[in-house]
């Protein structure tokens, strides 16, 4: 086993010279002083989170799917046997395993088993396009898939098999993770749902995979430099990119935001997750610090609003991480008052401008602290966010999380720039990708002078706060000035 170090990464250790304003570090004013930003960060495999959960909290709840419910030792011997079972079938260093799953359980199993057997995680959209599809699997090169026996999913796999290099896809049973008595009227109610498994070497049942004794072989990791996740980004700039998420790159993640939210009182917290676990928000937010902190993931398949806040209701989540639709949809529910929400503390949005309003009524509907965070793929994702204790700054994306820096640079030289000038946003810390797969050209356009460049524009202010203007791409050019899209969304 490859030695883990408990050192910062050469990403925490580096902190650049230059950093916008007076100070090098100016967000060092005003940082919760209950976290340190020069925080140690271990650089550890990832799966260790499973094992060290399984150890420390084995009989807490680890997961609630519909009311369905499973600790951390049912959880842990299921990432046992599924591990032990990939390894059988094929599955060592450098072997990629897609999960083409909505949120269920075995999308926590399949992702911390994929990582003790050796494999790489390769995370697929379930509502992406046969074509999207084919894409990701030629590009990515991956060999063996893990999905539902549902026809909404099921149904693009036979092409898949047929026109790309697939190996072979473990089929999972939805009605086997259902609470009673859903799961003997599942069969009879969704028959029409449910997909014909043809019974070939190209199919394993999930049930037949963990028929085993859980003794998974020890691989050789090297958490800095193995890869644990590639999650594909950049759709929407361009050919999709598969960014190389490290055991250390997430590992440290996980323990950033675990420093990040404040520790729960009395009773491990509750995450509800509604975000998908394919999506690197969520995979970081609602699953690898959960497992950290050995808190419950309360997830839900899908976003449908009534849904949602029954759960919330019924299974009394404690941490609630969004988008800000997600938050407006809440907002502007007209039943809302029918609902208890009181259980929900702590908030975070990401994946776009959270507008100043939204979480205003938010939390004036609610009683639960809601605050801005950002991040990329790229950054496993967390980089910045507004503190839940202290100063809250409305249109910031926050302070660098620990051991994370962030520069402002020039878009013309690529120099940092005073505090309060607007340049590109870069961020260096333990979090930051290894590189795009098999991409070396992107890999050194993002990745300049030891900083990843983000593609968004923004400015630090005299307390180190940082502000996103926009997407560097989206930037107008009228008569001479520069005018950023954010603004103009901000007025209507």
């Amino acid at each position: 086993m490859a030695t883990e170090k408990a050192t910062t990464s050469a990403g925490a250790q580096a902190k650049p010279e230059g950093t916008s304003g007076d100070s090098k570090h100016p967000w060092l004013k005003s940082y919760p002083p209950d976290i340190k930003w020069d925080a140690e960060i271990p650089e550890r495999r990832l799966y260790a989170l499973m094992d060290h959960a399984v150890e420390r909290y084995a009989k807490n709840q680890a997961i609630d799917f519909l009311g369905k419910t499973m600790s951390y030792a049912d959880v842990g011997d299921h990432v046992d046997r599924m591990a032990k079972g990939l390894q059988q079938m094929g599955v060592r260093a450098g072997v990629k395993v897609g999960l083409f799953l909505p949120n269920t359980p075995y999308s926590v199993i399949g992702f911390f088993a994929i990582l003790k057997a050796g494999g790489t995680v390769v995370n697929y959209n379930p509502l992406y396009a046969e074509r999207e599809l084919l894409y990701q699997i030629d590009n990515s090169e991956t060999d063996f898939f893990v999905t539902l026996d549902l026809k909404v999913l099921y149904d693009k796999i036979p092409a898949l098999l047929k026109q790309s290099r697939l190996k072979k896809v473990i089929i999972c049973r939805m009605q086997d993770i259902l609470p009673f008595p859903k799961n003997l009227l599942f069969p009879i109610a969704k028959a029409k749902e449910i997909a014909k498994i043809p019974r070939d070497d190209s199919h394993v049942r999930y049930n037949d995979l963990i028929k085993n004794d859980g003794r998974v072989d020890e691989v050789r990791v090297d958490p800095v430099k193995d890869i644990a996740v590639l999650q594909y980004t950049g759709g929407t700039t361009g050919v999709p990119k598969g960014a190389m998420l490290t055991h250390a790159n997430l590992y440290a993640n996980a323990l950033q935001c675990d420093m990040w939210f404040p520790a729960a009182e009395g009773q491990p917290d509750r995450v509800i997750g509604v975000l998908p676990l394919f999506h690197v928000f969520a995979m970081t937010i609602v699953m690898t610090s959960s497992v950290y902190r050995g808190s419950a993931m309360i997830l839900l398949p899908r976003f449908e609003i009534v849904q949602m806040l029954e759960t919330i209701q019924r299974a009394k989540p404690t941490i609630m991480p969004g988008v800000p639709t997600l938050f407006t949809a809440v907002n502007n529910y007209p039943k809302l008052d029918q609902y208890d929400l009181s259980s929900l503390a702590y908030c975070l949005s990401g994946g776009a401008a959270l507008p100043v309003e939204v979480k205003q009524t938010f939390e004036k509907l609610t009683g639960c602290t809601l605050v801005e965070g950002y991040g990329l793929s790229e950054t496993s994702p967390v980089a910045t966010a507004n503190p839940f204790t202290g100063v809250n700054k409305s249109g910031s994306i926050g302070l660098p999380m620990p051991a994370t820096t962030i520069t402002i640079v020039s878009i013309d030289t690529g120099k940092p720039v005073p505090t309060g000038e607007t340049g590109e946003v870069c961020i260096t810390g333990p979090q930051v990708m290894a590189g795009y797969w098999n991409n070396p050209d992107a890999t050194k356009d993002a990745i300049v002078d030891g900083r990843f460049r983000s593609g968004d524009i923004g400015y630090l202010d005299e307390d180190g706060y940082t502000f996103i203007v926009d997407r560097l791409k989206e930037m107008i050019l009228a008569g001479g000035y520069n005018v950023y899209p954010r603004n103009v969304e901000e007025a209507i």
